[in-house]
């Protein structure tokens, strides 16, 4: 369970849990994860206990975890326990923060729930490079005419962090968002794979661009973006192989819930959670079980790269 107590320690705008702030003086490894998969992206309680096992597999690994949320207008990188339970509790009724929300939800002192675009920002702020997510936002279907990009695929572009998820949801665009990433000039990365995932799916169709095989190999990456001061990368780790039954019953719950949503007329903001509702309702459950078994693995993988991250800086400065 993460830490409690202590005081928090602010940076700049952005107010850090005291073992975050410990770890990044000390030149310890630090992972952010976002708060919207435990508040919008699973229902209660497993979205607690998901939250609880996520910070727990990154302490095993040897990183800090720092979840990422507005809580009562406060900017915060790193919650205490209750701050967790709170977020999970609220679900949906809490704010969901992507960057363009976050003044008024910090002005407003309400409390919300950060997207990826939103936790990236707030991450970098805090000088946290390596953020753990289940999926990025991307280029929806039939984008090309509503023009309907998440926030996402921009933040990336310009902000200094790598996300480590397991590829763009799956009720997206993946070809376009890739081509909306490479304008972007977001590195994009198979992490012990050549093909982008597809979240439920190892395979997307779609070829990664750049291959790491292992946690130093993906710490040289962003080690190199940090140092000529580019933006964000996105690391791509496939579902593990034995969920990959899983995701593809998923799959044909997807195919239908897409059709439900064009029948009804759903729109912007409220395609993907009507999406992820409707998926876990028609897949009887196994949309969650996949979930679960996918970010757990981006964690493993994301607090791997967090440590040898750490290390590359380390004997940077050792050897300074």
């Amino acid at each position: 369970m993460p830490c409690d107590g202590g005081a928090s320690v602010a940076a700049g705008a952005v107010v850090l849990h005291p073992s975050v702030a410990e770890a990044l003086a000390s030149g310890g490894a630090v992972v952010a994860l976002e708060s919207t998969i435990v508040s919008h992206g699973m229902p209660y309680p497993q979205n607690l206990q998901m939250a609880r096992d996520v910070e727990a597999i990154v302490r095993a690994r040897g990183a800090t975890p720092a979840t990422v949320a507005i809580i009562d207008g406060v900017p915060r990188v790193g919650l205490d326990d209750a701050d967790l339970r709170r977020l999970a509790e609220l679900g949906a009724r809490a704010r969901k923060v992507s960057r363009r929300d976050v003044p008024a939800v910090i002005a407003r002192r309400e409390t919300g729930a950060t997207t990826v675009s939103a936790t990236a920002l707030l991450a970098a702020r805090a000088g946290v490079s390596v953020f753990v997510t289940g999926g990025i936002g991307g280029v929806h279907r039939g984008g090309e005419a509503s023009m309907d990009v998440s926030a996402d695929l921009t933040e990336l572009g310009k902000t200094p962090v790598a996300v480590f998820c397991a590829g763009a949801k799956s009720v997206l665009d993946i070809p376009r968002t890739l081509e909306f990433l490479e304008t972007q000039g977001v590195a994009v990365v198979g992490y012990g794979v050549k093909e982008f995932p597809a979240f439920f799916s190892r395979s997307s169709g779609c070829d990664a661009p750049h291959y790491a095989a292992s946690p130093e190999d993906a710490a040289r990456i962003i080690r190199a973006a940090k140092t000529l001061g580019l933006g964000g990368s996105v690391f791509g780790v496939p579902i593990p192989e034995a969920h990959e039954a899983t995701g593809r019953k998923v799959q044909r719950a997807i195919t239908r819930a897409l059709a439900e949503a064009k029948a009804k007329r759903v729109k912007g903001a409220d395609v993907t959670p009507f999406l992820l509702k409707r998926i876990r309702q028609l897949s009887g459950g196994a949309s969650l079980e996949a979930n679960l078994a996918l970010v757990r693995n981006n964690a493993e993988i994301g607090a791997d790269v967090a440590v040898a991250l750490a290390r590359l800086d380390a004997e940077e400065r050792e050897g300074a």
